[in-house]
């Protein structure tokens, strides 16, 4: 999300989900939409059945490929010099938007010439995409008249995620398909607030509304509204909390509604961080790994339980209501964590009212300050929403970007290489993500004896030659090892991945993939590697 927001000042989607339909073309690129975002995959098999041209890019055959003019299956890790491949050619074939490219967008020169090196027979050696589909693929998507890009964590979980997204940004800005309807920049959030609490500054250096803390007059009007002082200082992003915690630097921890012991890459060293806190705290609705190493369990709420707004990925601020009551001794989350905050201070608690806190947010942030609980009704609103009487804002950009001067930068993206790749030792590459009946770590889905009955068990998907090779059959349970550790799991033999990459999905406690996978960060952004590393697999 660091390239979006530093090319367009936004991590949301540029564009609405509505506007999928209606699109000329389609690139899906690092998104299992289809499993992953099935509503939204339907609707980018509507646009399909309209005649809009759709292109895959993934090292799996996925289920959205049967609806693809064009899959490309680039090599794991090298998404950025496939986008850039593909650009070469809208530019050798003066494909590109030069009006766009003119009046709203600045850095193009230096862009430009950094593609030179980046042909479709550069790109064939290393993405493994065939130039011929590389050519195809740039004179779909540019001579569409309207085309979106949707991603998601295949292409930002990688040491060179950043970069991933602003060649995605590039590829939009180059053929002038953003500012407008049915096109753009399109990040499919993981979760069903993700967006919510990225718009309310649940990041290390923003404020809500991505106001930055380390801006004075920023801090005075956040300190003026909540009467205290504020730390003008950018925090630890996650990923680097573990080695913090590890070398003492952090001592107590405050878990919510997260199950990093599970999900993190890497994690018998994240446990090993977890276990050298003086003080853990999980809240969470279910016991799972994380609550097992701590030292109080506060027993919060599901999303079925709550009262407020949730924010999707298309920046619509949605109105949520109980549907069912608070089973046992849970308590809603914010009476919980204003509990805390008045014994800390010493006052008397009183219960958080979910609508007064919604005013103050759209009073401290311009992006919500037209909204209010009145307004929101059965819809929602999506935001930028600056007026009571403004009506949402489906896509963003139309006149300006939010960068000073109002336009939009290309950035330079050279090639970088995963963190750590096959050799004798370690000879498959490991990728891991979500499978449709499952979600995440299995905290509340595995709980579901209807959806582990369909997949209630650990698996490695496995090309027919690979397994050929090392004398494995289907079902056959196999050994696979990292630099990190070691797990054991059944064999699927299959064609949709391909020769040399094998993929495991992670929600399964049993064989959990994370104990293989990489904690290389991103330099920009500190996301870890989760879908890139080094295995070995032994019958």
């Amino acid at each position: 999300m660091a390239g979006l927001a530093a090319k367009f000042g936004s991590g949301a989607m540029s564009n609405s989900v509505d506007e999928i339909e209606n699109a000329g073309a389609l690139l899906v690129i690092g998104s299992n939409t289809s499993e992953n975002h099935p509503i939204i995959a339907l609707r980018m098999k509507a646009a399909v059945r309209k005649g809009a041209q759709l292109i895959v890019a993934d090292p799996r055959k996925i289920p959205i490929t049967k609806f693809a003019t064009l899959w490309l299956r680039q090599k794991p890790g090298t998404d950025s010099v496939l986008l850039n491949a593909i650009m070469h050619v809208i530019l050798k074939e003066g494909l590109q938007d030069d009006v766009f490219i003119r009046e709203r967008t600045e850095g193009f020169v230096d862009f430009s010439t950094s593609l030179e090196e980046f042909t479709p027979q550069l790109g064939e050696q290393i993405t493994g995409v065939p130039a011929e589909d590389i050519i195809k693929a740039a004179f779909i998507f540019a001579g569409a008249e309207s085309a979106g890009i949707y991603y998601a964590m295949g292409i930002t979980q990688h040491v060179m995620g950043t970069n991933n997204v602003h060649a995605v940004g590039n590829l939009a800005m180059v053929t002038g398909n953003i500012g407008k309807a049915s096109c753009g920049v399109n990040p499919l959030r993981g979760q069903n607030n993700v967006q919510g609490c990225c718009d309310m500054g649940c990041l290390p250096n923003y404020f809500p509304g991505y106001q930055k803390v380390d801006d004075p007059l920023v801090r005075e009007k956040f300190m003026n509204a909540w009467g205290g002082e504020l730390s003008g200082n950018i925090g630890l992003p996650a990923s680097e909390m573990t080695s913090a915690m590890i070398e003492k630097k952090i001592r107590g921890l405050y878990i919510f509604g997260e199950n990093p012991a599970l999900s993190d890459p890497n994690t018998n060293h994240a446990v090993k961080g977890f276990s050298s806190l003086d003080f853990l705290v999980v809240q969470d609705i279910f016991e799972t790994e994380t609550t097992q190493l701590a030292d109080v369990v506060l027993p919060g709420t599901s999303f079925a339980e709550k009262s407020g707004t949730f924010t999707c990925s298309e920046r619509r601020v949605q109105f949520v209501r109980p549907a069912i009551s608070l089973p046992g001794e849970a308590r809603k989350d914010l009476d919980i964590i204003s509990d805390i905050f008045s014994r800390m201070k010493g006052v008397e608690f009183v219960p958080a009212n979910p609508e007064v806190i919604f005013s103050e947010i759209s009073g401290l942030w311009a992006g919500m300050a037209g909204m209010s609980y009145s307004r929101l009704g059965r819809s929602g609103l999506q935001w930028p929403c600056p007026t009571e009487d403004h009506p949402g804002t489906p896509y963003l950009f139309k006149e300006e970007f939010s960068r000073p001067g109002g336009k939009a930068l290309f950035t330079v993206v050279p090639y970088v290489s995963s963190n750590e790749l096959p050799n004798e030792e370690y000879p498959f590459l490991l990728t891991t993500g979500r499978e449709l009946f499952h979600y995440h770590t299995g905290t509340m889905t595995r709980r579901s004896t209807g959806l582990d009955a369909i997949a209630p068990k650990p698996y490695i998907q496995l090309n027919p030659v690979d397994a050929a090779a090392l004398g494995v059959d289907d079902g056959e349970k196999i050994n696979v090892r990292s630099r990190r550790g070691a797990i054991f799991l059944a064999a699927r033999v299959t064609e949709i991945v391909p020769q040399g990459v094998v993929f495991i999905p992670f929600h399964y406690k049993e064989a959990s993939a994370n104990i293989l996978t990489n904690d290389a960060m991103d330099p920009i952004c500190k996301i870890m590697e989760a879908k890139v590393c080094a295995v070995s697999l032994e019958k």
